[in-house]
């Protein structure tokens, strides 16, 4: 593995960076807490100018066609900033999803208005009580004619207001299917519920919502084979985010420690407190290395079907631990909201719970240790 960045993939780095510094400060990000759209437009426009909007989407869709290796850069500045956007649902995951499975048609429709910022789709996964695998994916798609009819719940729907398409995993007679369904159409109904980490959820209803034939994305029964592929693309990406995020923390933290004198000397001095930041450091620096060389892999066209669940849970593990530790440091008012370091304590554990959580992500680490 090459650990040393091309040119190129350090100006797509430092692009993010400076518009992510612009667009994506502490003061934007609380007042994007609990927000019903839940992302700013001048962040969405200056990502979509930039050409990061559609940075994996193959260049003949309108994309970027840059590999994740490049996305991972990006996304750890996302993650170091914890900016609010709609890209890893609608950029990573329903763009994946229609390069890997979508029709011509579906492509030329979708993909460069995407990759535009034209159009935000949103996927439909999860449902109450049911768990991150396949059996959890219960929301009927009876077939009527040539149009399928859905029924069912799904919660924690991103950016649902927002989004122009939904990306919904019903279950057939075949199997588990993949929908692209107009976020407007009669029979749909959205509630917003408020998160841990302040973004903007939706609980969707579809009651009877009929969709035409041609919608559905794929093969009949390949849908969950699909979803599963393309996250795992997308959790290399959260991996990086969480990165990014223990890393600002600890710095925020450390910056803190300098200062805050207890005792007549610097919290810093204090050789338990420097030792719990050293090992954060460590950590951090580990959770990296495994989110480029599990990008670094997927560039390679190799398989990251270990390598791509290990990284979310060690890194999303990291996340949560660098960031209490950090709460540790700061005492009391670290977890007052007039301080910055519970903004990034609160997104760890959502990221944890989030896209495959611990459990799920051991089962998938375990089956392929003791399968291979």
């Amino acid at each position: 593995m090459d650990l040393e960045f091309s040119e190129e993939q350090q100006m797509i780095k430092d692009m993010a960076r400076s518009i992510l510094d612009e667009h994506s400060s502490v003061d934007d990000v609380r007042k994007m807490e609990d927000d019903p759209k839940g992302f700013s437009d001048p962040l969405w426009k200056q990502l979509a100018e930039s050409g990061l909007l559609g940075l994996t989407i193959p260049a003949e869709h309108g994309g970027g066609g840059q590999s994740l290796l490049e996305a991972a850069l990006v996304y750890e500045e996302m993650g170091r900033t914890l900016a609010s956007v709609p890209h890893f649902v609608s950029g990573v995951v329903s763009a994946g999803v229609l390069v890997q499975a979508g029709s011509d048609a579906q492509k030329a429709a979708w993909l460069p208005k995407i990759a535009g910022g034209q159009t935000i789709v949103t996927p439909a996964w999860l449902e109450p009580d049911r768990g991150y695998g396949p059996v959890g994916v219960q929301l009927s798609a009876k077939a009527d004619g040539d149009d399928f009819v859905l029924s069912g719940l799904k919660q924690h729907v991103y950016f649902g207001s927002a989004a122009d398409q939904l990306l919904v995993l019903a279950r057939t007679d075949a199997g588990i299917d993949l929908f692209l369904v107009d976020a407007k159409a009669p029979g749909i109904s959205m509630k917003q519920i408020l998160s841990q980490s302040g973004d903007a959820q939706y609980r969707v209803t579809f009651d009877g919502v009929r969709v035409g034939g041609a919608s559905r994305v794929g093969a009949a029964g390949t849908g969950w084979e699909t979803f599963s592929t393309v996250l795992e693309d997308g959790i290399v990406l959260l991996s990086a985010q969480a990165v990014g995020g223990a890393q600002k923390a600890l710095d925020i933290t450390a910056d803190y420690a300098k200062i805050r004198t207890q005792f007549d000397k610097p919290l810093a001095a204090f050789q338990a407190l420097a030792h719990y930041m050293a090992d954060a450091s460590t950590h951090i620096e580990g959770g990296r290395m495994i989110v480029h060389e599990a990008a670094w892999t997927r560039a390679q066209g190799r398989s990251i079907k270990r390598l791509a669940p290990m990284a979310k849970l060690f890194c999303c593990e990291t996340y949560t631990d660098v960031t209490r530790m950090c709460e540790q440091v700061w005492g009391g008012v670290g977890f007052t909201l007039e301080y910055d370091v519970q903004l990034y304590f609160r997104r760890a554990k959502q990221l944890e719970l989030s896209w495959w959580d611990t459990p799920y992500l051991e089962e998938l680490v375990a089956a392929d240790v003791l399968d291979s």
